[in-house]
């Protein structure tokens, strides 16, 4: 049976960045018929089996315009619920308060004041992405302005210790298909790189990973408790991608979870990882 699935971008990089080339013909060989479309434009998104969010990267300026859209779209993978969800950093705080291992981390709204760490902290807006808009203080620093400028442009200010382990080892992401663990990869330190040419994200060092047992640990319970306080089953999120770094103690803590549009690191994986994700897709179908 032919269905046809349209992977979604935006108009600065109407097809990705290169990351899911590999997806396409993963797709087609599963009875797909694949296209890419910015989920602004005038694709008829209605009309396709499998809407999967891939590169909508241009949606932190323009959040309220981007999830009416994401609720008029039927087959949206992943959902509209999860896409309000995780859009808003200040799920993190919903995670910390059930209890998984996540960095600190405190919520500082318009018209409230900030409190700043005793160490090397970050700010960043709760709704961003590719690391726009943070910055990294040294310990004792008054980041008032920063937290002020982000205020300005209505954004809840997000605060957090920074973890030295990203200078020395970067983030391990775990990426997960229908629920599944399929691969793993690193992320060199984001803050201080230099803007990609579509001026939407970092450029970031990549490298090929295999999960150490605690991390695997981790990011079995932040699916978990996520899921759960999304009321949905993990077979449900056609793709995950867990962001940990190692706290002081050398313990796993998660970064962020993304569950709406990220890379999802396919270059580095093994060669079978495109037709998982295919696989995966058509688990959702099911």
């Amino acid at each position: 049976m032919s269905r046809t699935a349209v992977l979604v971008s935006c108009a600065e990089l109407p097809s990705g960045d290169g990351d899911d080339d590999a997806v396409v013909p993963a797709l087609s060989s599963l009875g797909f018929s694949v296209s890419w479309a910015p989920w602004d434009s005038a694709f008829d998104f209605a009309s396709a089996d499998a809407v999967i969010l891939r590169a909508t990267w241009d949606y932190p300026s323009r959040r309220a315009e981007f999830l009416a859209w994401c609720e008029s779209v039927p087959s949206l993978l992943n959902s509209a619920a999860v896409v309000r969800w995780n859009t808003d950093k200040s799920y993190l705080v919903e995670l910390l308060d059930a209890g998984v291992a996540v960095v600190p981390t405190s919520l500082v709204p318009p018209d409230s004041k900030a409190a700043f760490p005793s160490s090397d902290f970050v700010v960043k807006p709760s709704v961003g992405a590719g690391s726009r808009g943070a910055a990294r203080f040294a310990a004792g620093a008054d980041a008032s302005s920063h937290v002020a400028s982000l205020h300005a442009e209505g954004h809840t200010a997000l605060i957090q210790p920074y973890q030295s382990s990203v200078d020395t080892s970067g983030e391990l992401a775990l990426v997960y298909l229908g629920g599944i663990y399929s691969h793993a990869f690193t992320k060199g330190a984001m803050l201080g790189s230099t803007m990609d040419s579509s001026g939407l994200y970092l450029a970031e060092e990549l490298a090929p990973a295999s999960p150490p047992a605690d991390a695997v640990a981790l990011a079995e319970d932040v699916l978990d408790a996520a899921s759960a306080l999304l009321g949905i089953l993990r077979a449900e999120l056609l793709y995950a991608r867990v962001d940990l770094v190692r706290g002081g103690d050398g313990k796993p803590l998660l970064l962020e979870l993304e569950l709406t549009e990220p890379s999802l690191g396919f270059r580095q994986a093994d060669a079978s990882a495109p037709t998982r994700f295919a696989s995966a897709v058509r688990q959702q179908l099911a």
